[in-house]
Order: structure tokens, then sequence, then C-alpha cells
């Protein structure tokens, strides 16, 4: 078995469409609240059960609330959210861990700007397959995990999107 892969890598999977289709339609702040909310339900108990001293996912999304609460500065959820990066590349012997702190850097880093938030699936999908599954798992069963974990952020997604949300600059923005 090769290594663990770090994401979902194709990015033109039909069970990531309709996803991205309804990230396109959302403002930052929908966005960020999203991916801090599924991060903190999903994606924190994932790295918690690994490394249950360490703190700093939790703490990067912590601060991008207070960020979206107005009580701090980017600059301040930055240094945060950067410590989460961190914590995730420490991680490498734990793929499921690894996965779910790169997603929620990436949660967290949606405050800044809305694209981050895709890290939610294209890493998440991957750390709740792993988890679930094994890093081991047929590369076939992985991907069929992921898809039934996207089918669920994008049910989260719908549940607090806005219709006819302003939204500019997302649209045809693949990253």
């Amino acid at each position: 078995m090769g290594k663990p892969r770090k994401m979902l890598s194709d990015w033109d999977v039909p069970y990531l469409q309709p996803l991205i289709r309804l990230v396109e339609t959302q403002s930052k702040v929908t966005l960020a609240h999203w991916a801090v909310d599924y991060s903190e339900k999903v994606m924190l108990p994932i790295w918690s059960e690994a490394f249950p001293g360490d703190s700093r996912p939790q703490l990067a999304l912590e601060a991008a609330r207070q960020w979206l609460d107005g009580k701090i500065k980017l600059p301040q959820a930055k240094t945060a959210i950067l410590a989460c990066h961190a914590a995730a590349r420490e991680a490498e012997s734990f793929p499921a861990a690894q996965a779910a702190a790169r997603s929620v850097g990436q949660s967290a880093s949606a405050i800044h700007s809305a694209r981050h938030c895709v890290g939610l699936p294209l890493y998440g999908a991957l750390a709740v397959a792993y988890d679930t599954l094994g890093s081991d798992a047929p590369r076939n069963l992985l991907e069929a995990r992921a898809a039934e974990e996207c089918a669920r952020m994008l049910e989260a997604l719908k549940a607090i999107a806005v219709a006819d949300e302003p939204n500019p600059g997302i649209k045809d923005w693949k990253c």
C-alpha cells in the first residue's frame, strides 16, 4: 500500500460538484460559519482522538469565531490558524488526524478568503474516510466514504445557505 493521500485530489469528481455550486452562491461570512461549525462538530473530534492534549485546531476555530463576532482582528486570528497548520504538518504519522487538522485550518482560514472553505471537503472528507476505514483501505472504498461525507457537508451548507446572497468574486475559482 502506498503513502496515504493528504487530500481528495480530483476537483472534478461528481460528488463534489453540487457542493461547489452551492459554495459559489454564498458569501464569505456564510461560508466561514458553515466551515467552522462543521469542522468543530466533525473534524475536531478526529484530531482530539489522536492528539487529546493539542488544542491548536480548537484554538484556530475559536479565533475564527472571535473574528466573525468582531472581537479580534485578522492578524490575531491568523496566529492561531497558522499554529493549526503547523499541528497538521507535525501529524504526518496519523493520516486521519492530519487531514482533519488541515481541514480545520482551511475552514478557519475562510475568514480571510472564502476560497479556503473548499479545504473542508478536500481534506475533511478524506479525514472522515480514513477515520472510519483506515488509511490503508482500498481507494474505491475511501472515495465512497468521502462522497458520503461530502453529501453531509452539502446538507449542512444547505441548512444555512442564503438565497440570492451577494457573493462578489467567488465564481470561477478552481483551486
